[in-house]
């Protein structure tokens, strides 16, 4: 979590130094982003963030380069594989990773059922399926795709975790303001889907909720929802001005307690770590942003043809037909 503070706060200033052309920040999330993640296991379950998910991919083991190529504008997506790391490209369409976890689950679901049918590889199943992990924010419940992919994913019991970050704005609108029925949890209901609303800001919290989930769509039992309400304390986006809708004041006392101090107090209490350790791992953070930094300078430019060559498995004739076109207009520019 200290990791992704300090990554957080440096891309906000690679933004402001014209470094990145944009950054869609998460101060304050970072309990719910990492504590959710780490319930995973990624040797075979899939994640499938959005565009505010650097938390997620950092305690995934994404290399952070890679992660913000997609900021520095040098490819869509992220640099890393998706295939080796578990971890779906950034999805900058609002709800569209809901959708594709929902797909991918299903497909376990096929899978595993083609195994017991005697279609597949015999070692599968003992230990339940594999699960997908899928993030959105309360604004985005409102998209429809949210809404289809629950419906299809309580009829089918497809193996997916919901995972919402009631951050309390969805851009400039008070959650209060495009959530009917009081909380994206109640909506669970509806669908047949249990639901769980959990303090967002407390590490331990958000581990122990999400480990139970998995634990319920691993068994067979279908999708669960867990709603992390947290609260997003800075800016949607660098080019978004908080003080255009609330106030400073407004900010700090909803706020709440930040989450990483939180989770510091309850260390030392404990006797986990002392100040030291936990300064020595504060100082390591701020030297791996810097790292970052330098990384992300030295990404140059991807070969063109590549929007081309990576749309589809086997390129249609219209798409070969672009991509020859667009050579030739390159070339002569």
């Amino acid at each position: 979590m200290t990791a992704v503070r300090h990554l957080d706060q440096a891309a906000i200033a690679w933004q402001r130094q014209g470094i990145l052309p944009a950054y869609a920040p998460e101060l304050g999330q970072e309990a719910a982003q990492v504590g959710s993640a780490l319930a995973m296991d990624l040797s075979r379950d899939f994640i499938f963030p959005t565009y505010r998910e650097m938390g997620v991919a950092r305690a995934a083991g994404v290399d952070m380069v890679q992660y913000m190529a997609t900021h520095l504008a040098t490819w869509h997506g992220g640099l890393w594989d998706p295939t080796a790391a578990h971890v779906a490209p950034i999805q900058a369409v609002v709800g569209g990773s809901v959708l594709h976890a929902v797909g991918w689950a299903h497909g376990q679901t096929l899978q595993a059922s083609s195994v017991a049918l005697g279609a597949g590889p015999a070692a599968r199943a003992r230990d339940g399926l594999a699960v997908a992990l899928t993030y959105f924010g309360d604004g985005a419940s409102s998209q429809g795709d949210v809404h289809e992919a629950m419906n299809f994913a309580a009829v089918f019991k497809a193996p997916v975790v919901f995972f919402v970050q009631n951050n309390g704005w969805a851009i400039s609108v008070p959650t209060e303001r495009q959530v009917a029925g009081g909380s994206v949890a109640a909506r669970g209901a509806g669908y047949g889907i249990p639901a769980l609303q959990i303090d967002g800001n407390e590490a331990a919290a958000v581990l122990e909720a999400a480990r139970r989930a998995v634990a319920h769509a691993r068994a067979g039992r279908g999708p669960v929802i867990v709603e992390a309400m947290t609260y997003r304390r800075g800016p949607h986006a660098t080019s978004d001005d908080p003080g255009r809708y609330r106030t400073l004041d407004e900010e700090r006392t909803d706020g709440g307690a930040d989450p990483i101090a939180r989770l510091r107090e309850r260390i030392l209490a404990a006797g986990i770590a002392d100040e030291a350790t936990l300064d020595a791992r504060d100082a390591k953070a701020a030297a791996e942003a810097e790292e970052v930094r330098t990384g992300v300078l030295s990404l140059g430019p991807r070969p063109g043809a590549e929007m081309f060559d990576l749309v589809f498995d086997e390129p249609t004739h219209e798409l070969q037909r672009q991509k020859s076109q667009w050579r030739e207009e390159s070339e002569h520019a």
